[in-house]
């Protein structure tokens, strides 16, 4: 793997930390998950522009965005016992497609 792809993975990862402390939160009412939101997120976002230096800005953005999501309805599900149906299930599925679609378009131009 490319090592400005390495650096858009942990930017996603942060991200998704910095998500989910935001449920941990539980509306800033808690100290530790309301302060590691913004660590993880200033986290994220600086190696996210790390990863900007040698990749497509609409690429990037679209790959951190998608698997973001992917990540974080997941752990809705199985961390927070969100409710699972075959509409979310197959919208999931739509989003991973879409980011492996823009990967191939970035490595086919």
């Amino acid at each position: 793997m490319n090592y400005y792809y390495t650096l858009l993975l942990l930017a996603i990862l942060f991200e998704v930390f910095g998500t989910t402390c935001m449920k941990l939160s539980e509306g800033f009412s808690k100290l530790l998950p309301s302060t590691l939101i913004f660590v993880f997120y200033a986290i994220s976002f600086t190696f996210f522009t790390f990863a900007l230096k040698k990749l497509d800005v609409s690429i990037a953005y679209a790959i951190w965005a998608g698997l973001g999501t992917a990540l974080i309805t997941i752990i809705g599900i199985y961390g927070f016992k969100e409710p699972v149906n075959a509409m979310k299930m197959a919208s999931l599925f739509l989003v991973v497609i879409g980011v492996v679609g823009l990967n191939l378009s970035d490595r086919l131009s």
